[in-house]
């Protein structure tokens, strides 16, 4: 049987994904084809498959306790965005008062954030399009720590003004 050479992780090695901070994100599609819309003008146009990517992503901290959300942005074929973490959280038996008592704590952890995002979005954009084999997602994301006031500061700026930057964008 042939093996496969290992892929490397890029994940910081040893690092806690769980740790309280903030992360920037950027998830890309599936061979980069544009599948969210398109830039016109500086100005994002989202098309059904884009809206359902925004709301997602709008919607996370309702399925994930313990995280913020910051700058963010859709483009035609990835998405930027800035996730807070905040915590760990009281185990979901604790918060629905069953077995409260044997609760302990569960940190969100970034790539469970990411991970349930991807899947949630592939699987509400293969029914709103009819395509239930759509590969919408490159396997990997890429995410960077960010470690003080100004990193945040100039990510966030970046994530504004990627549209106006989208003809020079590596993604375009």
């Amino acid at each position: 049987m042939k093996t496969l050479p290992q892929r490397k992780s890029p994940r910081l090695k040893g690092y806690d994904y769980s740790q309280s901070g903030a992360y920037f994100v950027t998830i890309c599609t599936h061979q980069r084809v544009h599948l969210f819309g398109e830039v016109i003008e500086s100005d994002v146009v989202l098309n059904r498959a884009g809206e359902i990517v925004a709301e997602r992503w709008f919607a996370l901290p309702d399925h994930h306790l313990g995280i913020e959300l910051d700058a963010f942005v859709v483009m035609p074929n990835h998405v930027h965005g800035i996730i807070v973490l905040v915590g760990t959280t009281p185990a979901l038996s604790a918060l629905d008062g069953t077995n409260a008592d044997d609760a302990g704590i569960v940190p969100t952890v970034l790539g469970t954030v990411v991970g349930s995002y991807k899947s949630g979005v592939t699987r509400r954009i293969r029914e709103a399009l009819n395509e239930p084999e759509l590969r919408l997602w490159q396997t990997r994301y890429h995410d960077h720590i960010i470690q003080n006031e100004s990193e945040l500061h100039r990510f966030r700026e970046y994530v504004v003004a990627n549209p106006s930057k989208w003809g020079d964008d590596i993604f375009y």
